[in-house]
């Protein structure tokens, strides 16, 4: 049977026209994922419709109220802030350490208790006067007055030992927590003034058996009778506006604003006394003379401090003895002398 291959098969136009539309409206239900009748719908679709509605419904209190909070604080983002800053200081104790000065998240924990007992209803510092008890806190049933404070009193704790620790200017804390620039202020000189009421007592000079029970070996071999190692330490402050203020508190060993303090410690490590402060331009005599350091020195103590302390003579009254050790040691160059 002879074929001939040059002649196409003859096809109807419209049976093609019909079968290209069917192909359309199939893939358009694929793509759209919507099949045509309900017993056409997958099992996948079922189930994650069935989950939907589950999640509609099942929804707790517990879960409406973050939810709500989550919105709350995403309307203040001040509120934000202060919580992931507050968040980040407390979550570890190496974070602790570095932003607070305090070894562990326990003894931050512990040291706010007892300034949270010491006084539970802590009254903002506005000069001498704000001191005494105020009415709402004689009566207990009283609410304080004024208006509500932001942070709450754990806040306010970590940003009183965050500023004391790192000095950062007001006006950063202020945007961190939220608050003014005097608020920060005013949180910073209550905190300070309540922990020096609470931690002063804390501070014993112990008798000279129990110095001399902890004194480290290199103290027994060279000073075994040094009770107190003595050093002024200073502070860095913004320049007063006062000129007077200016010229007591200027330092020339730090050429900066400072205040001064004198430490005293064991040779132990501890430390038995904290003055009170004084200008930078204050000498170390004249602070060492009227700190009140002189009381707690008896007949026979060795008092241990650097070159800058001229007090032998304070010390001779009390029958006391100063001890200077020496700065330098020999070396192979130079002057043959090194400072240690």
């Amino acid at each position: 049977m002879d074929i001939d291959f040059q002649t196409p098969p003859v096809v109807n136009e419209e049976v093609v026209i019909a079968a290209s539309d069917s192909v359309s409206e199939i893939a358009g239900m694929q793509h759209s994922g919507m099949p045509d009748h309900d017993y056409l719908a997958t099992s996948a679709q079922i189930t994650r419709e069935t989950a939907d509605i589950g999640v509609q419904t099942d929804l707790g209190m517990g879960e409406m109220t973050e939810l709500l909070g989550l919105k709350t604080k995403s309307q203040n983002p001040d509120a934000v802030m202060m919580e992931l800053f507050v968040q980040k200081v407390t979550s570890s104790d190496r974070n602790v350490k570095q932003y607070t000065g305090v070894p562990s998240k326990s003894i931050l924990d512990g040291l706010f208790c007892v300034l949270d007992e010491a006084s539970p209803n802590l009254k903002y510092w506005s000069g001498q006067g704000s001191a005494e008890e105020p009415y709402y806190q004689q009566n207990t049933q009283l609410k304080k007055s004024g208006p509500a404070r932001k942070l709450s009193k754990f806040e306010e704790f970590i940003l009183t030992l965050v500023r004391l620790r790192l000095a950062i200017f007001a006006f950063t804390l202020a945007d961190i927590f939220g608050v003014s620039n005097a608020r920060v202020s005013q949180i910073f000189t209550t905190w300070m003034n309540l922990m020096y009421h609470v931690f002063t007592p804390l501070l014993i000079w112990p008798s000279t058996p129990i110095i001399k029970k902890f004194l480290p070996k290199s103290f027994k071999c060279t000073y075994p009778n040094t009770v107190c190692i003595i050093d002024c330490t200073e502070f860095f402050i913004q320049k007063p506006r006062s000129p007077t203020a200016q010229s007591r508190t200027f330092s020339s060993y730090k050429h900066h604003n400072t205040y001064k303090a004198l430490i005293g410690i064991m040779p132990s490590g501890a430390i038995i006394f904290v003055s009170n402060l004084w200008g930078g331009n204050t000498s170390d005599r004249y602070i060492t003379k009227f700190s009140g350091f002189p009381d707690f020195v008896k007949p026979g103590h060795e008092i241990m401090a650097d070159r800058g302390f001229l007090i032998r003579d304070l010390l001779l009254e009390k029958r006391a003895k100063l001890i200077i050790p020496p700065f330098t040691k020999k070396c192979n160059w130079g002057k043959g002398r090194r400072l240690l």
